[in-house]
């Protein structure tokens, strides 16, 4: 399939064109905030173009393509979907050679993002790349950072140590823009009244067994099962499990027959609300645990996957800790049950302890209280930072800040 660029269709030369390519629910909504922080700080129109979901949409984004087309996520499914992803990946690149934008900016899903940069790269060198969620190469396929270099002139970082990963191993320039969580610390952290309700019984615990259909169906009966056995060590407690509607359904039957009922509830509001009264959690592994962290929530965190999927991680993870609040955080201080450890038993252990006024409790508090400062919460605006880079990229500038250098 050609990738030679078409000619480019009438538009007005004035504006900024910014091409962003995002195809799962998170990345959509960094690339709202990333459109709203362009359009606040450039200076002059910006028109955008590319592919993204709802959030995008509402910010004028036109999409190629729905993002449902795109079940890029997990090992198994990968193989089933490559032939529609190529196909919509040479659909992209068609037309983003037609629109020849000032700069390219993919976010995260590196397994289809990236390669969409590469062939952009080979069909029009003159386009600048930016690469907005790193991947996590400091977790495993180091040797991607490099590969990288070759087509992505700049990365923006979400947590506060992946300039120094890239660095190390060679990858592009890479700025700490912050995590979008940071503007999210003031809806999670309680006030006065909800502190009380915090250390009130009964203790509401939180249950996070996972944000996909797959996970919370490999999750709901140990965590069921944990939070049964953690009544009938500790007595009475107040359950409250959230989640997204269109997941409602597969909730409620996942939970239909725990001897705990949780509270479920759908609304962010109302999830703002359960983390700044809650005494503790139990979570799936994942970026909840930074967001429990943040609240100052004590957690125990877990997961279980198919035995394919262990051996896999096994051999390839290179970290300490497959817990995202430990990694930022530079201690394991969220005790973390993987595989044959997620045991009801074992996570029931791992819970109790938080409920009371105890050492384990203590140590996640402390080790929390750290976050800001190693966030660099307050300090700006991650989209507004991320905005300013990607002018600079477009622009080929200097960056116009000095703070978290990039690799080199």
């Amino acid at each position: 399939m050609s990738t030679e660029p078409a000619p480019a269709p009438d538009r007005d030369d004035a504006a900024l064109r910014v091409f962003v390519v995002a195809v799962e629910e998170s990345s959509d909504r960094l690339g709202a905030a990333l459109m709203r922080g362009l359009r606040a700080r450039a200076g002059q129109a910006v028109r955008f173009a590319g592919v993204g979901g709802r959030e995008m949409s509402a910010e004028g984004l036109v999409s190629l393509h729905p993002i449902d087309d795109f079940s890029i996520v997990g090992f198994m499914a990968i193989p089933r979907r490559v032939p529609a992803l190529w196909r919509h990946a040479g659909e992209t690149v068609r037309a983003l050679l037609a629109m020849r934008p000032h700069v390219l900016v993919v976010i995260d899903s590196p397994e289809y993002t990236l390669r969409v940069a590469r062939r952009v790269r080979r069909a029009d060198p003159s386009i600048p790349i930016v690469d907005y969620v790193s991947p996590s190469v400091w977790a495993w396929r180091p040797g991607r950072a490099r590969w990288m270099r070759r087509f992505v002139d700049h990365v923006l970082a979400l947590l506060p140590f992946e300039p120094e990963a890239h660095r190390r191993l060679g990858g592009p320039p890479c700025s700490f823009v912050g995590h979008p969580l940071a503007e999210e610390v003031v809806k999670l952290r309680p006030n006065a009244e909800e502190a009380k309700r915090r250390l009130a019984d009964p203790p509401v615990v939180l249950v996070l067994p996972g944000s996909r259909s797959g996970e919370i169906r490999h999750m709901a009966g140990v965590f069921g099962e944990a939070i049964a056995r953690l009544r009938e060590r500790i007595g009475p407690l107040e359950l409250v499990l959230p989640t997204v509607p269109h997941h409602l359904d597969l909730i409620r039957a996942a939970t239909a027959s725990w001897p705990v009922q949780p509270r479920i509830i759908t609304e962010a509001a109302d999830k703002h609300a359960a983390f700044r009264v809650a005494r503790a959690a139990l979570a799936k592994s994942g970026t909840v645990t930074l967001e429990l962290a943040l609240a100052g929530v004590p957690t125990a965190a877990a997961y279980r996957g198919s035995a394919f999927e262990a051996f896999v991680a096994r051999r390839l993870i290179r970290v300490s800790s497959v817990i995202l609040a430990n990694l930022v955080i530079g201690e394991n201080v969220v005790p973390e049950l993987l595989q044959e450890d997620c045991t009801a038993e074992k996570l029931a252990d791992a819970l109790a302890p938080l409920i009371g006024d105890t050492p384990e409790r203590r140590r996640q508090v402390e080790a929390f209280a750290r976050l800001d400062a190693i966030m660099e919460i307050g300090s700006w605006e991650p989209a507004a930072r991320a905005a300013d880079i990607v002018l600079a990229t477009a622009r080929k500038t200097e960056l116009p800040f000095a703070g978290n250098a990039p690799s080199q």
